[in-house]
C-alpha cells in the first residue's frame, strides 16, 4: 500500500539510471508505464480503517496519468471497497510529472526542447549523458548541435580554429563547447573526434596537441618500452634507428614484432601533420592504418606530408583475403581525398565504399600475418 509521493521518489530515483532514462524516453513501446500501489490487507482494513481512507483520498487527488480503482472484498466490510491498486502514466511528459521533483522535471523540459530543435542522431547521447548539457543555455546546445551537423573531418585544412569562417559562430564557441561538439561528431563519425582529438579531427592546429606512442621495435634503441610524445615535438625529434612504422590505432601493438633499427609510432589517426618534419626525412616510413574510407584518407593525408611513405596491408587484395570473418559495416564514410592516393588506392576506395561491410579494423588482423608483412617490408628496406 504505497502513498502517491513514495512511487513519486522512485520514479524520480529512476530517472537518474541512466538505461532506464534512454529506453523510456526514446522508446515508445515503453509506454503506458504501469506502477502497482498495492492493497492494503484485511488487518489493516479492519485495524487501520482511518489510514486506508486517508490513503484512497491520496489517490483520488491525484491529476497526473490515470489511477485505477478496483472493487475488493473484505472480511470486515458488507460490501466491496474501491481501491486504488494502480497508477498508469501514458507519457514521458507524465512520468516527470509524476515524479514531483523540480529538478527532474527541469530536465525534462530542457530535452524536451532539445528532441524539437536537432538533429535525431544526437537524441541518445544527449538523454544519456546530462552532464554535456547540464548548466548551459539552450539556445547554446542547440547551436553546437547545428554546427556539428556542419562540421567535417580536416575542414580546417591546418588553419587554427579561430580562423574557421561560415560557420555562424563566434570564435571562442567550439572552445567553449569542445567536449559537447566532440561527443556530437562522434554520433556522426564513430567515435573519430574522441580518437583524434578535436582539433586533429578538424586538421587544426591544437595548443595542447595530439599525444602519440612511441614504441622502440628493437632492445636498447630507446631508454623506454613506451614513450608519450607529442606531434609537435615528434615532427622535430630525431628519433634512433633508420626505419619508422606509423600505426593507425594504438590497440596494434601487441602485433608489431622484433624489429631491428624501428621505431613504431602509434595512435597517429588523422594528425599526421609531423611528419612532414625534417627529422623523418632520412627514414624509410611504413604507414599501416585500417582498411576503410577513413583509413585511406589517413593514408593519404600521411603521403600529402611525406610522399616516400610506404602503405602497409591496405589494399583490395589485403581486405579480400581477410574480410570473411572480420569486416563489418561502416556507419559514415569519408569524402575521397584530392590528393593523396594512387590510382589503385581510389579504386579500392570506391570498392570499400561500395561494399555492405566495408570496414576491417587493422587489429582484427591475423598476427601471423601482420609480422610477415612487415618483416617483408623490413627487407625490402
Amino acid at each position: 500500500m504505497k502513498s502517491p509521493s513514495e512511487i513519486a521518489g522512485r520514479l524520480a530515483k529512476q530517472w537518474q539510471q541512466t538505461d532506464r532514462r534512454v529506453e523510456r524516453l526514446l522508446s515508445p513501446e515503453s509506454w503506458p508505464l504501469v506502477v502497482a500501489i498495492g492493497k492494503p490487507t484485511g488487518r489493516q482494513f479492519a485495524d487501520q480503517t482511518g489510514l486506508v481512507q486517508a490513503h484512497v483520498q491520496r489517490w483520488r487527488q491525484v491529476t497526473v496519468g490515470e489511477v485505477a480503482f478496483q472493487d475488493i472484498n473484505f472480511r470486515a466490510a458488507a460490501e466491496p471497497v474501491s481501491l486504488p491498486v494502480q497508477w498508469v502514466l501514458h507519457t514521458p511528459s507524465e512520468w516527470a510529472a509524476a515524479t514531483a521533483d523540480a529538478e527532474v522535471q527541469q530536465e525534462f523540459a530542457l530535452l524536451e526542447t532539445l528532441v524539437g530543435s536537432v538533429n535525431q542522431r544526437y537524441w541518445e547521447v544527449l538523454v544519456r549523458e546530462r552532464a554535456l548539457w547540464r548548466n548551459r543555455a539552450v539556445s547554446e546546445i542547440i547551436g553546437a548541435a547545428t554546427l556539428a551537423d556542419s562540421l567535417q573531418p580536416g575542414i580546417a585544412e591546418g588553419r587554427p580554429i579561430r580562423l574557421l569562417k561560415g560557420l555562424g559562430v563566434d570564435t571562442k564557441f567550439i572552445e567553449r563547447n569542445a567536449v559537447l561538439l566532440t561527443r556530437l561528431l562522434d554520433e556522426r563519425y564513430d567515435g573519430m573526434a574522441s580518437q583524434q582529438g578535436l582539433s586533429g579531427f578538424l586538421d587544426a592546429p591544437d595548443d595542447k596537441d595530439h599525444w602519440l606512442l612511441v614504441v622502440p621495435l628493437a632492445q636498447g634503441l630507446l631508454p623506454f618500452q613506451r614513450l608519450r610524445i607529442t606531434a609537435r615535438e615528434l615532427a622535430n625529434t630525431c628519433l634512433p634507428g633508420s626505419r619508422v612504422v606509423v600505426v593507425e590505432n594504438e590497440q596494434c601493438e601487441h602485433l608489431l614484432p622484433p624489429m631491428p633499427s624501428t621505431v613504431a609510432i602509434l595512435g597517429a589517426g588523422l594528425d599526421v601533420h609531423w611528419l612532414a618534419g625534417g627529422a623523418l626525412q632520412a627514414k624509410a616510413i611504413a604507414y599501416w592504418g585500417d582498411m576503410d574510407t577513413w583509413g585511406l584518407l589517413m593514408l593519404a593525408k600521411a603521403r600529402q606530408s611525406l610522399p616516400s611513405i610506404t602503405p602497409l596491408m591496405m589494399s583490395e587484395a589485403h581486405f579480400k583475403a581477410f574480410c570473411c570473418d572480420c569486416a563489418v559495416s561502416e556507419p559514415v564514410h569519408a569524402e575521397l581525398p584530392t590528393s593523396g592516393l594512387n590510382e589503385r588506392e581510389v579504386a579500392f576506395f570506391n570498392f570499400l565504399k561500395a561494399q555492405s561491410k566495408g570496414r576491417l579494423e587493422q587489429e582484427y588482423l591475423p598476427k601471423v600475418e601482420v609480422q610477415r608483412e612487415l618483416l617483408g617490408w623490413l627487407n625490402r628496406c
